[in-house]
């Protein structure tokens, strides 16, 4: 099967809805992801496609790092959710690189997450490159990554998810 990993359009929005309350099995993830593009957070979003389904679903929002002197943009990712049925089969590391990528060429400079410390470092990510960052989120699946060389040098202070964030537990 042959899998592309594509922008959202509007058509897309019900599926990327339905992908996510099956791959979370809630609805959190797929209110988080309604509220993130209605409230204009959103900055990526991208669809895994095979054989005309979509499958997959991975969203990157706007965050902020606030220093004390200046308020440092970065990305959050997530959620990422695959349906069930095709979940272990690369779909979701496919769908990270790929938008990494995309964030890279836009010229953002670190990506944030809240995710498995078994599975994010493979991709770069890392609590190390966290560990300046005030959250109430801190521990080991509290991780950044620098797309750029040396974007957190130096920086340190409070950071912020997209108020969105805040309704899901």
């Amino acid at each position: 099967m042959s899998l592309e990993i594509r922008h959202e359009t509007g058509d897309d929005i019900f599926r990327i809805r339905a992908i996510n309350v099956r791959a979370f099995g809630r609805q959190e993830e797929a209110r988080l992801v309604d509220s993130l593009r209605a409230e204009g957070y959103a900055k990526l979003s991208l669809v895994a496609e095979e054989e005309g389904q979509i499958i997959g679903h991975i969203m990157f929002s706007e965050a902020v790092i606030h220093t004390g002197e200046e308020d440092v943009a970065a990305l959050a990712l997530g959620p990422v959710g695959v349906i069930p049925e095709r979940q272990s089969r690369g779909i979701s590391s496919a769908m990270i690189r790929e938008g990494l990528g995309h964030c890279a060429e836009a010229g953002d400079n670190i990506v944030v997450l809240l995710g498995h410390p078994g599975y994010y470092p493979r991709f770069g990510f890392s609590p190390d490159l966290a560990k300046n960052l005030n959250s109430v989120h801190a521990g080991e699946a509290f991780m950044a990554l620098e797309l750029t060389p040396d974007a957190l040098s130096g920086v340190a202070g409070d950071f912020h998810f997209a108020p969105p964030f805040e309704a899901v537990s």
